[in-house]
């Protein structure tokens, strides 16, 4: 073999190693660079902290939306590999996905592909009314207002309840809900579970008690809210107002009054306002208020059908959030000289 040929074959030799070499050497950087994108936070900001997943989205979809918001700028070539790293490309469920600081490329994948999407949460407090609840819907984050445009009427036999008054009618406790998710959802849910705990308290009440139903037990339950939000004083308080039907005098709640006063009740409530006649003036009107004037919680209701015994007739706040007891009016009078009047002797 000629000296010429030795020296092109030993070339082509060299341009084939070189070519290994780089191909190799891209293999490892292309890994390394895979590793990394596998392993580095994706970017979150205050702007974008979430991403939506719409129905029927592919992989590439989401991607680019994620580009979008500036989250990664990773070709889809990778996300791709990594989703069938993890199987589950494919799997991927629709919803509303967290960017949260530290969340890796993995993270976010393994969360479509479980369903993990964002919860918010919607408190209903104890002692609201029914037009505080709807306000408060209507300032909810991503829920949607199918309500708004809904009388009381309406939305109540769009939930499944037609013919119900709203008020109490809705249990005080916290509901999650995902984006997506309408008003009337929770209202469904919170409906719902008011409607088995009054039931299930129901049953096994103090048979003595004088209400002649659950609503009358929810009716008696939203006015003992209004007056205390002490634990300790809600089963003397529902006793007082038991005791007060059963010797058929007059309830005298002001919460009650209050309530009947609607929107011209300005913070302060003064005699005229205790001597004119509305359904729920409990001084001008025996008995009890023809609905809740608010909605109860759990402890409300359980002191409404176990009230404390005795034989307290009134009450007066101290001032403090307390309330001090008396079972005769002479008493009751001088305690309201000296807690109310500031006439103590």
């Amino acid at each position: 073999m000629s000296r010429h040929k030795m020296q092109g074959r030993a070339l082509w030799r060299g341009l084939i190693v070189l070519v290994l070499l780089a191909i190799a050497g891209g293999l490892v950087y292309g890994w390394m660079d895979y590793q990394r994108f596998v392993g580095t936070p994706l970017t979150v900001s205050a702007e974008a902290p979430s991403v939506d997943v719409a129905k029927g989205s592919s992989l590439r979809d989401v991607v680019g939306q994620l580009h979008e918001q500036h989250a990664t700028n990773t070709h889809p070539l990778y996300w791709r590999v990594l989703a069938e790293q993890l199987r589950v490309a494919g799997r991927l469920h629709a919803g509303e996905y967290a960017l949260t600081a530290g969340m890796t490329p993995r993270d976010l994948l393994l969360n479509m592909a479980t369903g993990r999407v964002v919860q918010r949460n919607f408190t209903i407090v104890d002692g609201w009314n029914f037009h505080e609840l709807r306000q408060a819907l209507a300032k909810a984050d991503k829920l949607k207002q199918d309500a708004a445009s809904l009388d009381d009427e309406a939305l109540m036999a769009k939930i499944g309840a037609p013919g119900e008054m709203p008020e109490g009618r809705f249990l005080p406790e916290t509901y999650a809900y995902v984006k997506g998710d309408s008003d009337l959802d929770v209202l469904r849910r919170a409906h719902a579970a008011m409607t088995k705990l009054l039931d299930a308290q129901w049953s096994k009440r103090d048979t003595q008690v004088p209400l002649a139903t659950p609503y009358d037990a929810l009716i008696l339950a939203s006015i003992v809210e209004k007056e205390t939000g002490r634990a300790d004083e809600r089963p003397r308080i529902a006793g007082v107002f038991i005791r007060r039907l059963q010797s058929h005098m007059l309830l005298q709640t002001d919460p009650s009054v209050i309530y009947g006063m609607g929107d011209t009740y300005t913070g302060n409530i003064h005699k005229s306002d205790l001597t004119t006649d509305t359904p729920y003036n409990t001084y001008t009107r025996a008995g009890l208020p023809p609905t809740p004037i608010a909605m109860p919680g759990k402890p409300a209701i359980e002191a409404a059908l176990h009230p404390a015994s005795g034989t307290e007739l009134y009450f007066v706040a101290r001032g403090d959030g307390t309330h001090v007891f008396s079972s005769t009016l002479d008493e009751h009078n001088r305690n309201v000289a000296c807690f109310q009047l500031k006439r103590c002797q």
